[in-house]
C-alpha cells in the first residue's frame, strides 16, 4: 500500500508540475501586460507539435528541436504577440474586453492552423523531453518559480514590472520602457506555455484540440493565486495533482461511482469551476468592447441577399444538401450568442455546453431515458428540450450578476469545460444514444425545410429582445451598466434574462445540430468549438443576426470546402484585428465608404437664396425668446449667480474656470462640436412633491477601503426646494458620500432614510424606482441609443406612467427637434450632459444626485445649467451636488458643506461657507 500511494504521488508531482509551469507563465504574463492569456495552451500545442515536427519528421538530434522550440519559437512567438497584436491595443486605450477577444482570437487561429499544417488526428509519437519521472520537472519547477521570485523582488527589472503594473503610463512618464517590459513578460509566459506543451504531449494525445484545453483547464492554480503568487500557483498545482492521483485509488459503488471517478479524473476542472465561481473575480472590468457609433440598421437588400443564400441549399442534392442542413442549427446557436453578448453585453464562453445540452436532452427524451418522462416524438422532444435548458442558464447567469470581463469570462468558461468533462464525456450519459429526425422530416430536403422555420422562430425571438422597454433596458445595460443601475433598469434580473434566453436558443440550435446530423456527437460542442463560436460572432458583429447567419455559413462552408481548420484560422485573424474594428467588418467596410465618398457643401442658386429669405424673414433675438413661466422660479436669480463670484477651486481640486475658458459665442464648447443650447426658460419641469421636513437623511455614515477610512461619521439631510453642495479637496470622501446614498456602495455603519423608509440595503435601481436619481462625473449615456430614446429608458424605469413626460422633459432641456432622433454617439459633450440630465428627470426624481454637473460645459452651458437645476428645486425637488467649481457652488447651493478626512468640518450658507475657505484657496 505504501508503495501505491508513493508511486501515485510521484504521478501527481509529474502533473502538478506540469500545471506550475502553466500557472507561472499566466501569472507572469498578467502581471507584466494585465492579459490572461487563453491562447497559453495553444502555444503549448504548437510548440509540442513544432519539437515533434523536427525530431520525428526530420529526424533532427532531441537537443537542438528542444533548443530550437524552447528558446527560439516559443518567446519569439510571445515576442511576435506583443508587439503586432497587444501593444497596438494598449495603445488605443488597452480596453481590457478587446484584449480578452484578441487572446481567444490568438487561440482559434493557432488551432486552426495547427489543424492545417498538421490535421485534426491525434499523434501518440511526441518526444520524450523529460523522463516519466516527477523529480527533473519539479526541479525546473522549482527554479523557475525562485529565478522569478527574485528578478521581481530584487532587480532593476522587477521594479521596472511592478511599476508598469501599477500603472503603465505614470511607469512611461518616469522613464520606464513599458513595451520592453511587456515583450520580456510575454517572451517568457510563452517560453512556459512551450515548455509545457513538450512535457506533456509524450503522455497525452496529442492533436489540436485536446492539448490546447487540456492546458487551459489549469488556469485554475492561476486564478487561485489571484494571478500574483507564484507561490500560490505552484503549491496549489502540486497539491492538486497528487490529489487527482491520490483519488484514482478509490473505487465507489452505487450511483455516484460514474460521477466521483469523473471528479477523480477531471480535479483540475473541478479546481477551475471553485476558482472562477466561487473565489473573488480577477479582472473585474467591462466585458465587451463597446461600438463606438451607434449601430446602422442593416439594409433591407442585405436580408434579401441573405434569404436567397439561405433558399439555395433547396436546390442541392447528395453531401452538398446534408452539409447545408447544419448551417440553420448553428445559425440559432450562434444566435444565442447575439442576444447574450450583442444585446446583453455579458460575455459568454459556455453556449457550446447547452447547445450539448440541449442535443443531449432531445436525444434522451426521444429514447426514453430521460428519468420521469416517457418516450417523446422527435419534434416534441425538442421542444421540452429547450424548456428544461433554459432554466440551467442561471449557471453563467448567476455568476454575471456580481462579475465583469475576464472574472465573467473566467466563469462562462468553467461551466462550459464544466459541461463537457462531466457530462458529455462521461458513458453513463451518451452511451449508445442515437437521435433521429421528426417525422415526415426525415430527408434532408424536408428537414431543411424544418430548420428555417425554427430558424424564423429564432430570429423573431431575437427581434423581440432588441426592440420595445426590454430593448431599450438592454442596450442601456449593455452600453453603461452603472448608468444603466441609476436610471432604474433592474441589471440582476435583466442578466439573468439574457442568458437564459441565450440558453434557450442555444438549446434549439443544438437539438436542431443533432437532429441534423442523426447522432449525439459530444465533440460537435467542444468548449474549444464554443470559443470559435464566440470569436466569430464578435467580429462579424455581436448586436447584428445579419453576422450571426453569415458567422454560421462561413463556418460550415469553409470547413466543408477546404481543409478542416481553414474556418478557425479565418475567424482567428478578424479576432485579433477586432481591436481596429469592433463594430465588425460591415461596419468597418461601411466607415471606409463613408470616408471614401466624395462631399459637395450643398449651395444654393441665386433665385434660392431670394426665396429662402422671403419665406423665413430674420427674427429679432427678443423675439425667439419664450415668456419666463410662473412656475419656474429663481430661474433669473440661477443665470445671474451661476456667472459670478470668481471663486477658484479648493486646493487639490480641478479648477472650474479653466475648462470653460475655450466658450466663445457661437456655442462651441471644449469638445470640438457645435452645441445646441438651452432655451433662455424653463418651458414646463415635472411635478415633484414636496415635505416639511428632510426627504432624504444620512445618520453616522461609515466606510472603508481597506484601512483607508472614506467616511468617519457624516451626517447629512438633504430637503425638498434647496440645492445643497459639497466641496472639498480630493479625497475628502466626496465621491465615497455620493455612492453610499445612490446605492453604489452600501456603507460600513449608519443609515440612509428616504422619508422616513430605510434604504441602506437597496441597490441603485431599486433607489432610482423610489425616486433617487444621480448623474455621473464621467458621462452615463447610451450610445447606441437616439437621443429621444436615452430620455425613454428613464421613464420607463422611473415607472412614469404619464406618457407626456418623456416630450417635456425633451423640450426643457432643448432637446426636442431634430436632435431627438440622433444617436448619442458622436454628440458634442455639453448636449451628452443635457441628455443624461434629461433621462434622470424623465423618472420624475424626488431626489436628485448631481456629481459635477458643469464638467465639460462652457460658461453658456453653465449658466443654462444652474436655471434649471434652480427651476426643479423651486417645484419640490430636493437637489446635492458635489461640484469643484466654486462658481457654480456659490450662485445655486442654499446650503454648502465642506468635507475633509472623511467629514464634514463646516456648512451653512455659500456666502459665509466660502468667504471663510477664501485664504485656503490663495485669496
Amino acid at each position: 500500500m505504501s508503495s501505491l500511494t508513493y508511486d501515485l504521488t510521484l504521478a501527481g508531482l509529474s502533473v502538478g508540475s506540469a500545471a506550475a509551469l502553466t500557472g507561472i507563465g499566466l501569472i507572469v504574463t498578467y502581471r507584466a501586460t494585465g492579459v490572461l492569456n487563453f491562447a497559453h495552451g495553444a502555444i503549448a500545442m504548437v510548440c509540442a507539435y513544432v519539437l515533434r515536427q523536427c525530431v520525428v519528421e526530420w529526424g533532427w538530434p532531441l537537443w537542438l528541436g528542444a533548443s530550437l522550440t524552447l528558446l527560439v519559437l516559443a518567446p519569439g512567438l510571445g515576442v511576435v504577440l506583443e508587439r503586432f497584436v497587444f501593444r497596438p491595443l494598449a495603445v488605443l486605450g488597452g480596453d481590457p474586453a478587446q484584449t480578452l477577444v484578441a487572446s481567444i482570437g490568438v487561440f482559434v487561429l493557432l488551432v486552426g492552423g495547427a489543424a492545417l499544417v498538421w490535421g485534426q488526428g491525434a499523434r501518440d509519437d511526441a518526444p520524450v523531453l523529460v523522463p516519466d519521472e516527477p523529480w527533473g520537472q519539479l526541479a525546473v519547477v522549482l527554479v523557475l518559480a525562485a529565478g522569478v521570485a527574485a528578478v521581481v523582488r530584487r532587480t532593476r527589472f522587477g521594479r521596472e514590472l511592478r511599476a508598469v503594473v501599477d500603472d503603465r503610463r505614470l511607469a512611461e512618464l518616469g522613464g520606464i520602457d513599458a513595451d520592453r517590459v511587456a515583450a520580456t513578460g510575454w517572451a517568457f509566459g510563452s517560453f512556459t506555455a512551450g515548455l509545457t506543451g513538450v512535457l506533456l504531449a509524450p503522455y497525452v494525445r496529442l492533436d489540436p484540440y485536446g492539448l490546447s484545453l487540456l492546458v487551459m483547464e489549469v488556469v485554475a492554480v492561476a486564478v487561485a493565486a489571484r494571478m500574483r503568487s507564484l507561490t500560490v500557483a505552484v503549491v496549489v498545482a502540486l497539491g492538486i495533482g497528487v490529489a487527482q492521483s491520490q483519488l484514482t485509488r478509490l473505487h465507489p459503488s452505487g450511483w455516484a461511482e460514474p460521477l466521483l471517478q469523473a471528479a477523480g479524473t477531471n480535479l483540475f476542472v473541478v479546481a477551475l469551476l471553485v476558482a472562477a465561481l466561487v473565489l473573488p473575480g480577477v479582472g473585474e472590468r467591462d466585458a465587451l468592447p463597446r461600438t463606438a457609433t451607434a449601430r446602422v440598421p442593416t439594409p433591407p437588400g442585405a436580408w434579401i441577399v441573405v434569404l436567397v443564400l439561405f433558399l439555395l441549399p433547396l436546390g442541392f442534392a447528395g453531401r452538398d444538401l446534408h452539409t447545408s442542413v447544419q448551417v440553420p442549427a448553428l445559425a440559432v446557436i450562434l444566435l444565442s450568442l447575439v442576444v447574450v453578448t450583442g444585446r446583453g453585453g455579458q460575455i459568454s464562453l459556455g453556449q457550446a455546453a447547452y447547445a450539448g445540452l440541449g442535443a443531449l436532452f432531445t436525444a434522451l427524451l426521444a429514447a426514453g431515458r430521460f428519468p420521469g418522462l416517457p418516450a417523446l416524438p422527435e419534434l416534441a422532444a425538442l421542444a421540452v428540450a429547450v424548456v428544461l435548458v433554459a432554466p440551467l442558464g442561471l449557471l453563467t447567469g448567476w455568476p454575471a450578476i456580481g462579475r465583469r470581463g475576464l472574472a465573467l469570462a473566467l466563469a462562462t468558461f468553467a461551466v462550459g469545460v464544466g459541461v463537457s468533462r462531466f457530462v458529455f464525456a462521461q458513458p453513463y450519459a451518451t452511451a449508445g444514444l442515437s437521435l433521429g429526425r421528426p417525422a415526415g422530416f426525415d430527408g434532408d430536403r424536408a428537414y431543411y425545410v424544418l430548420e428555417l422555420l425554427l430558424l424564423a422562430v429564432a430570429l423573431l425571438a431575437a427581434h423581440s429582445l432588441r426592440r420595445g422597454r426590454t430593448g431599450r433596458a438592454l442596450a442601456a445595460m449593455r452600453d453603461h451598466e452603472r448608468g444603466a443601475q441609476a436610471a432604474g433598469v433592474g441589471v440582476p434580473s435583466l442578466k439573468l434574462l439574457a442568458f437564459v434566453a441565450g440558453a434557450a436558443l442555444a438549446a434549439l440550435g443544438g437539438g436542431m445540430l443533432g437532429m441534423g446530423l442523426r447522432a449525439f456527437d459530444a465533440a460537435a460542442y467542444d468548449p474549444v468549438r464554443g470559443l470559435l463560436w464566440f470569436a466569430a460572432v464578435v467580429v462579424l458583429g455581436a448586436d447584428s443576426t445579419l453576422g450571426a447567419l453569415a458567422a454560421a455559413a462561413l463556418l460550415v462552408g469553409l470547413d466543408a470546402g477546404t481543409r478542416g481548420g481553414f474556418a478557425a484560422a479565418l475567424i482567428g485573424v478578424l479576432a485579433i484585428l477586432v481591436g481596429r474594428f469592433p463594430g465588425g467588418p460591415y461596419e468597418a467596410l461601411r466607415t471606409a465608404a463613408e470616408r471614401l465618398r466624395p462631399r459637395r457643401a450643398p449651395a444654393l442658386t441665386a433665385l434660392g437664396t431670394r426665396t429662402r429669405g422671403r419665406l423665413r424673414p430674420a427674427e429679432p433675438e427678443t423675439a425667439r425668446r419664450a415668456p419666463v413661466p410662473t412656475g419656474a422660479t429663481g430661474v433669473a436669480r440661477g443665470a445671474k449667480g451661476a456667472g459670478a463670484g470668481g471663486r477658484r477651486g479648493l486646493r487639490g481640486d480641478v479648477s472650474g474656470s479653466g475648462r470653460r475658458s475655450g466658450a466663445d459665442r457661437t456655442g462651441r464648447g471644449p469638445s470640438g462640436g457645435t452645441t445646441t443650447p438651452l432655451p433662455d426658460s424653463v418651458t414646463a419641469a415635472p411635478s415633484l412633491p414636496a415635505s416639511a421636513g428632510p426627504l432624504l437623511t444620512a445618520r453616522h455614515l461609515h466606510a472603508h477601503y481597506g484601512r483607508f477610512t472614506a467616511l468617519d461619521g457624516v451626517d447629512l439631510d438633504l430637503s425638498p426646494g434647496r440645492i445643497t453642495a459639497v466641496v472639498g479637496p480630493n479625497g475628502a470622501g466626496k465621491s465615497t458620500l455620493f455612492h453610499c446614498l445612490a446605492g453604489t456602495l452600501r456603507p460600513a455603519r449608519g443609515t440612509v432614510r428616504l422619508g422616513g423608509r430605510d434604504i441602506t440595503a437597496l441597490p441603485a435601481h431599486a433607489r432610482t424606482r423610489l425616486g433617487v436619481a444621480r448623474t455621473f462625473q464621467q458621462l452615463a449615456v447610451f450610445p447606441s441609443l437616439t437621443v429621444a430614446e436615452n430620455v425613454r429608458v428613464g421613464a420607463e424605469q422611473g415607472r412614469v406612467t404619464d406618457p407626456g413626460a418623456v416630450e417635456r422633459t425633451l423640450r426643457l432641456l432643448g432637446l426636442d427637434g431634430p436632435l431627438r432622433a440622433l444617436p448619442a454617439a458622436g454628440l458634442p459633450t455639453g448636449t451628452l450632459r443635457r441628455v443624461e440630465l434629461a433621462r434622470v428627470l424623465a423618472g420624475s426624481p424626488r431626489v436628485l444626485l448631481l456629481d459635477e454637473p458643469a464638467a465639460g460645459l462652457d460658461t453658456a452651458e453653465v449658466s443654462a445649467l444652474a436655471r434649471v437645476l434652480k427651476a426643479l428645486a423651486a417645484e419640490g425637488a430636493a437637489l446635492l451636488v458635489v461640484e469643484h467649481d466654486l462658481d457654480l457652488v456659490a450662485g445655486l447651493a442654499d446650503v454648502v458643506h465642506v468635507m475633509a478626512a472623511g467629514r464634514i468640518v463646516a456648512s451653512g450658507p455659500p456666502g459665509r461657507v466660502l468667504d471663510a475657505l477664501e485664504p485656503e484657496t490663495g485669496r
